[in-house]
């Protein structure tokens, strides 16, 4: 194709057609977005247009793009755990549509983070300077691209959110195999990972509450790996690392840890919940078996050394709902001074 490009000067793509999935209503108490994550494969099984057996496999996300919508009022933070898991579902893209403020708020944040990364020497700085620019001129006019009014889908999921009254989770080892935790529940679990780009710093300070009101040893491993080390120092601040520490969780740099699957492993043939990507088999250890979950579903199956009932998840998920808007907060950049002091010392050295 890059030859017939060059030879040529055309490059022929085929656009790839879309699949839509609507979410209509309101969560839920005790759902979270990954459940909700874990919803668009359950759905889509219930419709018939995915299945999990691998022999003749049915899968109607499987290089189309996948377009979310009904969720405007997202942060970008928590746009990119559905868009994230895209991956999973085999789509060649996805898009999330989104209200202009949580874009505007994301992009004024993140300029101070790249300008502070400049501060930091990180490269390349030419780069990281062209992106400031674009986003400054995107904030000066923020548009935003809409679908036809006339759009048509390869096929259209509707999800009704007041329907999701308890966790999602994907079975092992496949993350198709999406199941209610009342399907699953009581399963013994063994080791549990919280960590990953499915993960953000609201995730681990639920986990970190969760974990606060236990006292004594485990009953299951955990890991725990937050995915940027701006999260970790923050969770440090706050003192959640204390109480990881307290709990005896092996505490990973940040970054990919058991995700990634050559970093760490898990036992031997052990159970596992993970807040990870994916869940092929060998993945996070030779024999596992991993259930994929939010953060706060694994904090409780750490906890209890099993999954827990709904009615067992919702006792414990009240703990959190109580100071939920402190939990949730996201690194708001521009609004942290050891960001913003060296973000302001920048000045542009090439031309963009």
């Amino acid at each position: 194709l890059v030859a017939f490009a060059a030879a040529t000067g055309v490059m022929p793509l085929d656009m790839p057609e879309s699949v839509l999935v609507r979410f209509k209503g309101k969560m839920e108490p005790g759902i979270t977005l990954r459940d909700l994550v874990h919803a668009i494969p359950l759905y889509a099984i219930k419709q018939g247009l995915l299945t999990v057996e691998k022999k003749g496999k049915k899968n109607i996300f499987s290089g189309r793009i996948l377009e979310i919508e009904g969720l405007p009022d997202l942060k970008v933070e928590q746009a990119f755990e559905l868009s994230d898991a895209s991956a999973e579902r085999s789509a060649a893209g996805c898009t999330i549509k989104l209200d202009k403020a949580p874009i505007i708020e994301y992009l004024s944040s993140n300029i101070v983070l790249l300008k502070w990364m400049i501060a930091e020497g990180y490269g390349d700085r030419r780069t990281l300077e062209r992106r400031i620019e674009g986003m400054e001129k995107w904030l000066a006019d923020p548009q935003l691209l809409e679908p036809d009014a006339d759009a048509e889908y390869a096929a259209v999921i509707e999800i009704d959110l007041a329907e999701i009254k308890e966790p999602i989770l994907c079975a092992p080892n496949d993350p198709d195999d999406a199941r209610l935790l009342s399907d699953v529940q009581g399963e013994k679990i063994d080791e549990v990972f919280i960590g990953s780009c499915m993960t953000n710093i609201g995730h681990f300070r639920a986990a970190g509450k969760l974990l606060d009101s236990h006292k004594g040893q485990l009953p299951t491993r955990l890991w725990v790996a937050p995915p940027t080390k701006m999260d970790a120092a923050q969770l440090t601040e706050e003192g959640y690392y204390s109480v990881f520490g307290k709990s005896g969780a092996r505490i990973e740099i940040p970054g990919c840890s058991l995700c990634m699957g050559n970093q760490a492993r898990v036992a031997d043939g052990s159970t596992v919940v993970s807040t990870s990507t994916r869940n092929f088999p060998n993945r996070l250890g030779n024999g596992a078996n991993v259930y994929l979950a939010s953060a706060e579903l694994a904090a409780v199956a750490s906890l209890l050394g099993k999954l827990p009932t709904p009615d067992e998840y919702q006792q414990f998920m009240a703990q959190v709902d109580k100071t939920a808007s402190d939990t949730y907060r996201y690194l708001n950049f521009d609004q942290l001074t050891q960001y913003t002091d060296k973000a302001d010392g920048v000045i542009f050295q090439t031309a963009v």
